[in-house]
C-alpha cells in the first residue's frame, strides 16, 4: 500500500484560503478557471511556469465537427474506432456534441485559429476521416492557445496563479477535501484551505526515457489523488506517438501527425513505403498505436534506432508555413527540409488512464475534481484518437465549472494538528530516476510480455515511496506509484487492445473488454 502523506509534515509557512484549487496551468487548468464564476476565489498551483505544460507543446491541434461536411456522430465513430471497444459511449457523445460550443468560447477568447478564404481551416489526422482539426500558427496550436487564455487569466481579479510551486498532497477528513499542500517558489510547505480542488496536472509520460513531454509530465496529479483515495483505470493504456525526431544526444522533439495528414508517408531504410503492409487502407494515417507496433517491427528487421519520414512531396514554402515549429526545429539540426528525410521513431507521448471520473470532472472523493490528461473520463477508450486530447480538456473543464457553480460547497473544518501529527512509517527512497525510466521504456513500452513484465514488477516491488522533504524526492515518488500501477496492470490485462501490446497475447480477448481499476485498498474489473 502506498503511503498516504508523502511529505514530513513537521510544520507549515503559512496557510491560504480559497474556493477552487486547481493544480496544474495547461488547457485544462487555464479553461476550467476562466469558466468558473468570477465570484469565486480561485488559487492555481503550477509546478514550472504558467507556459510550460504539454499544452505548450501541442503541434496537431483540436479536432471538432464544425464544417458541414462533417458532423458529431462521424467524430463519434472514429473516436470509438480508434479506443478499440474500451470508450464509453455516452462520455463520447457527450464530447463531441459539445465539442463546437466550446471551440467558440476558445473564439470568443480571442484564439486566432488558422484561416483559409475566411473560413477556419481543418486537416486531417490519423484515423479521422474527415477533415476536422483546428490549427493555429501552422504547428503552434498548444501554444497559442495557452498564450491567449494566459491573457485571459492574467486579467481577472479572482485567480491568483502560483508559478514554481510544487503541489504535494490533497488534504481529506473523512472522503471529502478539505485542502492541498504545497512548496512555494523557496520550498517551504504550505497549506490551502478549499472545499473544491481540480486535478488538471497533465500526463506521466516522463516515465519513459523517450518521450515527446516536458520534464514537468511525472503524474504528480495522478499520484495525489491516489495517495487521497481516488479511483483510477485504464493505467496500462499508454499512447506511443509513431513520429519523434531522433537524433543521437536530443530530446525527443514531436513531428505532428498533421505532417502525415499532409501526405508525408514513413519509408524503412530500403526506402520502402512500409505502412499499407501493416493497414492496407489507411496506410500511414492509421491509428496511432498501429503505426508505433509497425515501425517498431520495421526498426527490428533492420536492427535500426529510426525510420524516415519522407516530405518531399511538399514545396518548401508550404513545409514553412504550416510547419514552421516543425521546419525550424529540423533546420536547426542540420536538416533542409522537404529534401532531406526526417529521422523518427515513436516515444511515449499520452496518457489515456488516470483518474476516474464522471461527466462532470467527479471523482469518488467528495470536492475532488479532475479534467484533461490527468483522467480516465471514458472518451479515449485503448487509443485516444489525434487531437481530442485538447476538445476532452475544454468540454469537462466548463462541466466542472456548471458543477461548481449549481453546488457551492464551504470550506468545513480542516484539523491542521491532525495533520501535523500524521506521522508515516520513513523510508528510504531508494530509486534511481534514469534507471526507472529505462526499466518502463524496455519492459513496459511498445511491446510487452508476462516476462519482461513481471522483471519490471519484482523490481518495483522492492522500492518503496518514503517520507521526504525535496521536490526531486516528491516527483521520484509519485512517479514510482504511477510506474508501480502501469505495470501491474499491463501484467493483469492479458490480451492486446490499443495502445497496449502484449506479445503473449497479441489478441483481443472480448473477456477483458473493460476497466481494470486501482485504489488504495484494492483493483477489480468492471466489464463494460
Amino acid at each position: 500500500m502506498t503511503i498516504r502523506y508523502t511529505y514530513d509534515y513537521s510544520s507549515l509557512h503559512s496557510q491560504l484560503d480559497a474556493d477552487v484549487v486547481i493544480v496544474g496551468s495547461g488547457l485544462a487548468g487555464l479553461y476550467t478557471a476562466l469558466q468558473l464564476d468570477p465570484s469565486l476565489n480561485i488559487i492555481m498551483l503550477t509546478k514550472a511556469s504558467l507556459s510550460e505544460s504539454n499544452t505548450e507543446y501541442a503541434q496537431g491541434g483540436i479536432a471538432a465537427a464544425i464544417c458541414s461536411e462533417d458532423s458529431p456522430s462521424l467524430h463519434r465513430d472514429d473516436t470509438i474506432n480508434a479506443g478499440h471497444g474500451l470508450c464509453e459511449k455516452d462520455a463520447v457523445d457527450m464530447v463531441v456534441s459539445k465539442g463546437p460550443s466550446c471551440i467558440q468560447d476558445l473564439l470568443d477568447f480571442g484564439v486566432k485559429f488558422d484561416q483559409s478564404a475566411g473560413e477556419i481551416s481543418l486537416t486531417r489526422e490519423g484515423a479521422h476521416s474527415r477533415r476536422r482539426v483546428l490549427h493555429a500558427k501552422g504547428d503552434g496550436t498548444g501554444k497559442v492557445i495557452r498564450e491567449t487564455l494566459t491573457e485571459r487569466l492574467l486579467e481577472r481579479p479572482n485567480i491568483r496563479a502560483l508559478e514554481q510551486t510544487f503541489a504535494i498532497d490533497i488534504v481529506t477528513e473523512e472522503d471529502k477535501v478539505t485542502g492541498v499542500t504545497y512548496l512555494d517558489n523557496e520550498d517551504r510547505c504550505s497549506l490551502i484551505k478549499a472545499p473544491y480542488v481540480i486535478v488538471a496536472s497533465g500526463g506521466a509520460s516522463q516515465l519513459y526515457s523517450y518521450t515527446t513531454n516536458p520534464e514537468v509530465s511525472t503524474g504528480d496529479g495522478i499520484a495525489m489523488a491516489y495517495r487521497a483515495g481516488a479511483i483510477l483505470r485504464d493505467m496500462e493504456f499508454v499512447q506511443f506517438h509513431p513520429t519523434a525526431l531522433y537524433l543521437k544526444d536530443t530530446p525527443r522533439f514531436l513531428i505532428s501527425e498533421a505532417v502525415r495528414g499532409e501526405g508525408a508517408v514513413l519509408k524503412n531504410p530500403d526506402g520502402e513505403k512500409f505502412m499499407g503492409r501493416y493497414h492496407l487502407a489507411l496506410k500511414d494515417l492509421a491509428p496511432r498505436d498501429v503505426v508505433s507496433r509497425a515501425m517498431a517491427e520495421e526498426m527490428e528487421k533492420f536492427k535500426s534506432q529510426h525510420l524516415y519520414l519522407d516530405v518531399s512531396h511538399l514545396a518548401k514554402e508550404k513545409v514553412a508555413k504550416r510547419f514552421p515549429t516543425i521546419y525550424k526545429t529540423c533546420q536547426e539540426y542540420g536538416l533542409d527540409l522537404p529534401k532531406d528525410l526526417i529521422p523518427v521513431a515513436p516515444a511515449a507521448h499520452y496518457f489515456m488512464g488516470g483518474i476516474a471520473i464522471d461527466f462532470y470532472g467527479r471523482t469518488n472523493i467528495k470536492g475532488l475534481l479532475s479534467c484533461g490528461e490527468a483522467t480516465s473520463s471514458g472518451l479515449h477508450g485503448a487509443n485516444r484518437l489525434a487531437s481530442n486530447s485538447l476538445l476532452e480538456a475544454i468540454v469537462y473543464g466548463d462541466n466542472i465549472a456548471t458543477y461548481i457553480k449549481e453546488n457551492p460547497l464551504d470550506r468545513g473544518d480542516l484539523d491542521t494538528k491532525k495533520l501535523l501529527s500524521t506521522k508515516e512509517q520513513a523510508t528510504s527512497l531508494s530509486l534511481d530516476k534514469k534507471t526507472l525510466t529505462q526499466q518502463m521504456w524496455d519492459f513496459v513500452g511498445i511491446k510487452r510480455n508476462k516476462a519482461s513484465l513481471t522483471k519490471l514488477n519484482d523490481y518495483l516491488k522492492h522500492k518503496n515511496e518514503a517520507v521526504v522533504k525535496g521536490r526531486e524526492e516528491l516527483e521520484l515518488n509519485n512517479m514510482l506509484t504511477i510506474a508501480k500501477l502501469v505495470c501491474k496492470a499491463a501484467l493483469l490485462r492479458e490480451e492486446s487492445r490499443g495502445g497496449h501490446y502484449r506479445e503473449d497475447f497479441p489478441q483481443t480477448d472480448k473477456k477483458f473488454k473493460g476497466h481494470i481499476n486501482f485504489n488504495q485498498q484494492k483493483n477489480w474489473f468492471s466489464p463494460l
